[in-house]
């Protein structure tokens, strides 16, 4: 019978609570979401989503019917990739709510980078609110959002069996 050493008992003793960071209002995180965006990924995710919008598939109707320099991304594509700075920093099932406001189109060949801030921590219920910010490789903010994170184990929406 081996023995496990103490550090590693504890370790596992704690599960969850080793995966939960510190958080305080103020910390920040940010992340290159995509270099280059690609019209066939654009195209990629019309076929994942079903959403075949001529503005963000055909470029004949974005430019002359619609009046656009390009096709451009599906908003909720930039939304799904920006949700990488939350999943990242605190888990893949941390997000208890998160939602986004698109304010420009994010056209073929952008670079896109999301910053993640922690707004407010409530530790009662193991949660904390962080607002997002998307820019695009010249600054312009395409995106703006908000999500409601599980922090810890027995934080909200936990199911505790």
């Amino acid at each position: 019978m081996s023995a496990v050493p103490p550090a590693a008992a504890n370790s596992a003793a704690d599960g969850a609570a080793d995966l939960t960071p510190d958080v305080a209002v103020g910390q920040t995180r940010e992340l290159t979401l995509v270099r280059d965006l690609t019209r066939t990924r654009i195209v990629q995710y019309a076929g994942a989503s079903g959403d075949f919008n001529p503005v963000h598939t055909d470029e004949r109707f974005a430019v002359e019917a619609a009046g656009y320099p390009s096709v451009f991304a599906h908003g909720m594509l930039t939304m799904g990739m920006a949700g990488r700075v939350i999943t990242e920093w605190f888990g893949p099932e941390s997000p208890l709510r998160y939602e986004a406001r698109f304010r420009t189109p994010v056209f073929p060949g952008a670079t896109l980078t999301a910053r993640a801030e922690v707004e407010s921590v409530d530790g009662s219920a193991g949660t904390a609110t962080v607002t997002l910010a998307v820019t695009d490789q010249h600054g312009a903010v395409v995106m703006t959002g908000t999500a409601v994170v599980r922090t810890s184990a027995g934080g909200a929406g936990s199911e505790n069996k």
